[in-house]
C-alpha cells in the first residue's frame, strides 16, 4: 500500500522536475495511494467508531531497538498479532480489531518508519528488521508466543517471523504477501512503476538543497516496494507453524506466486479469492474475519489417501 505522505511527496516535490513519462509513472502512484485511502474509508465509514491506531486510552509506546515503537491493545485471551502493510497503520485493521478483540488479546502496533513509529534517524529499513522489531515488542509485552495476521508486507513480515523467530508464532495467517520482489511474484505494470517512482525519488533527492527527514522516510518506505524482500523456498520449509496463505485471484501479487509460498510451507492451508484484489481484509472484511477465525481455532489437518475425496 502507498502512504499518503508519498503521495504528496510525489506530487509536490518531484513532479516540477521530471520528464513527462516519468510524470505519468509518478503519477500513477499518487492516483493508487489515494485510491486505497478513499476506497478504504468508504467501506469502513460505517463500523469505525473507535478512533484505531489514534487511541489514547489504549495507545502506548515501547522504546526497542533504537526508537519507540507506537501500539495498541484490545480485548483479553490468547495473543493475537496484526501486522498491517507498506506506509501503513494501525488503522488499516479497523475492519478486524473488533471483530477479533472479542475473542483475542489483539496486539497491533505502527511498524518502524510508519504511522506513530518514526525512525527519522535511521536511513536504512527492511523486512527483517521489522520483523525483529515485533519480536522484540513481544517481548518487552512478556508474550511468549502468538498467533499473527499479516496484510501486505505485514504479511512478508509475518512470514519473516515464523522464520526467524519461530517459537513467537502459533499460527499464521498472511494476505498479499510476496517473497521477492520482481514480475514472477508481482503485477509487471506496478512493479515497473514503482521502480521508476523510487529510481527518480533518489535522484530528486540529491538534486535538492533542502531535504528533510520525512522525505528520505518515504524514500525508504517506497524503495521496500520495488526492491524488497529475499525470502528462499529454503526458508519457508523451515516454517513449522500452521499457516493460511491468502490472495486474491486478481490480487498486485500473481496468484501463481502466492501458491507457491503455500505449497512450500509444510503446514499450510490456501485461500484464493474470486474477484478480489489486494485489499481482502477491506472488501471481504465479513468472509477474510470469519475465515480467519476458524484457521486460528482449528487443529491442522493434512489430507492423504482417501481422505482427499472429502
Amino acid at each position: 500500500m502507498i502512504s499518503h505522505v508519498t503521495g504528496v511527496l510525489i506530487k509536490n516535490i518531484i513532479f516540477k522536475e521530471l520528464n513527462p513519462l516519468t510524470m505519468k509513472y509518478l503519477f500513477l502512484i499518487l492516483l493508487l495511494g489515494i485510491f486505497c485511502a478513499n476506497t478504504f474509508a468508504q467501506q469502513t465509514a460505517k463500523t469505525d467508531s473507535v478512533a484505531y491506531g489514534n487511541n489514547s486510552k489504549v495507545g502506548k509506546y515501547a522504546n526497542i531497538r533504537g526508537f519507540n515503537m507506537y501500539y495498541e491493545t484490545y480485548g483479553s485471551g490468547e495473543p493475537l498479532l496484526f501486522i498491517h502493510g507498506n506506509g501503513g497503520s494501525i488503522h488499516d485493521f479497523r475492519n478486524q480489531i473488533p471483530y477479533f478483540a472479542k475473542n483475542y488479546q489483539v496486539i497491533i502496533a505502527d511498524s518502524r518508519a510508519q504511522g506513530k513509529s518514526a525512525d527519522l534517524k535511521n536511513d536504512s529499513l527492511s523486512y527483517e528488521m521489522m520483523a525483529d522489531d515485533l519480536d522484540a515488542l513481544l517481548g518487552k509485552l512478556n508474550i511468549k508466543s502468538c498467533n499473527v495476521i499479516g496484510w501486505s508486507d505485514g504479511g512478508i513480515n509475518g512470514l519473516l517471523m515464523a522464520i526467524r523467530h519461530p517459537d513467537k508464532v502459533k499460527k499464521l495467517a498472511v494476505t498479499g504477501a510476496n517473497l521477492w520482489p520482481d514480475t514472477t511474484a508481482v503485477n509487471p505494470y506496478l512493479n515497473m512503476v514503482v521502480v521508476q517512482a523510487y529510481l527518480h525519488s533518489v535522484d530528486t533527492l540529491k538534486k535538492m538543497k533542502n531535504v528533510t527527514p520525512e522525505m528520505r522516510n518515504e524514500v525508504k518506505i517506497l524503495r521496500l516496494l520495488g526492491f524488497e524482500p529475499h525470502i528462499t523456498i529454503a526458508q519457508l520449509h523451515t516454517i513449522s507453524c500452521p499457516a493460511l496463505i491468502i490472495g486474491g485471484d486478481q490480487d498486485v501479487i500473481r496468484p501463481e506466486h502466492t501458491l507457491l509460498i503455500s505449497q512450500s510451507i509444510p503446514k499450510a492451508f490456501l485461500w484464493i479469492l474470486p474477484n478480489s484484489g489486494h485489499s481482502t481484509p477491506v472488501y471481504y472484511k465479513d468472509q477474510f474475519n470469519a475465515t480467519v477465525a476458524d484457521f486460528l481455532v482449528k487443529p491442522y489437518q493434512k489430507r492423504e489417501k482417501f481422505d482427499v475425496l472429502k
